[in-house]
C-alpha cells in the first residue's frame, strides 16, 4: 500500500534542529553539524520510519547517526520516532541527523573528509523484477564504490534482507567492490547476536516465517 502525500512533512523537517535541510551543504563538513565532532559518524542508508535509527541512536551517545532516505512522507515519521525515544530517555537528540537524499547519487552529499566507520543498510529494495534494474541495488558494485569513497578503511557494512535473491547476489557483489565479508548467516535470528536490533520489516518477515539474512562485510 503507498503512502499517502503528507503536506505538512516538509515544513516540520524544516523547523527540526536535526534534520539537514540541504545536505549538499553539508559536504565535507558532517562531522562539524554535530555537537560532538569528534565522535565517529554511522550512516544508515534507507532509515525508513525510524525505528531502528531512534533506537540505534539512543543506546550510543558516543556516536553520532545520519540517517537517509529519499521521501518526506518517511522521513516525518522517523523524525517523530526518534523525538519519542529520546524524550523517553530524558536526553536531546544532539548524535542523530536525518535527511532527504537520492542514494544512487550520495556523492552530491558526501566526500572523503566525511568519514564514516560504519553504514547500515536494512531491507532495500531488492530490484528483481527486471535484470537491468539490479544496478539500483543498494548493496550493487555501482553503489558500493561510492561507498568506499568516504567509509574508513577498515569500516563496515551492515547488510540485512529478507531477500534470497538479493542476498546471494550481495556475497559477491561485496568481494567484487573490494569488501571483505568477514560474516554471514542466512538465518540471523537461529543464534541471534546481541548486537541486532529488528527493524519493522524484520519484524513482519519473521511473523510470516520469512528469515532474515545479513552480511558484515569491512573495506579492504
Amino acid at each position: 500500500m503507498r503512502m499517502r502525500f503528507k503536506p505538512y512533512a516538509r515544513p516540520e523537517l524544516n523547523a527540526c534542529p536535526f534534520s539537514a535541510s540541504d545536505p549538499m551543504a553539508h559536504k565535507g563538513s558532517w562531522h562539524h553539524s554535530f555537537a560532538r565532532p569528534a565522535q565517529p559518524m554511522h550512516l544508515e542508508l534507507g532509515c525508513g520510519k525510524g525505528g531502528f535509527l531512534s533506537r540505534l541512536a539512543v543506546q550510543h551517545p558516543e556516536i553520532n547517526y545520519l540517517g537517509i532516505d529519499i521521501t518526506d512522507k518517511v522521513l516525518i515519521l522517523a523524525k517523530r520516532n526518534i523525538d519519542r525515544q529520546y524524550e523517553a530517555a530524558g536526553r536531546k537528540p544532539d548524535n542523530v541527523q536525518i535527511m532527504s537524499l537520492d542514494i544512487e547519487r550520495i556523492y552530491n552529499a558526501f566526500d572523503r573528509r566525511d568519514t564514516v566507520q560504519r553504514i547500515y543498510i536494512n531491507f532495500c529494495n531488492p530490484w528483481n523484477k527486471k535484470a537491468g534494474h539490479k544496478k539500483h541495488r543498494l548493496t550493487h558494485p555501482k553503489q558500493l564504490v561510492l561507498y568506499r569513497d568516504f567509509l574508513a578503511d577498515g569500516g563496515e557494512v551492515y547488510f540485512k534482507t529478507d531477500d534470497d535473491n538479493l542476498f546471494r547476489d550481495s556475497l559477491e557483489y561485496f568481494p567484487e567492490a573490494g569488501f571483505e565479508i568477514v560474516w554471514h548467516t542466512f538465518d540471523l535470528h537461529r543464534d541471534e547476536p546481541d548486537w541486532n536490533i529488528r527493524t519493522e520489516h524484520e519484524q513482519m518477515f519473521t511473523e510470516m516465517g520469512i528469515p532474515t539474512k545479513a552480511l558484515i562485510a569491512v573495506k579492504r
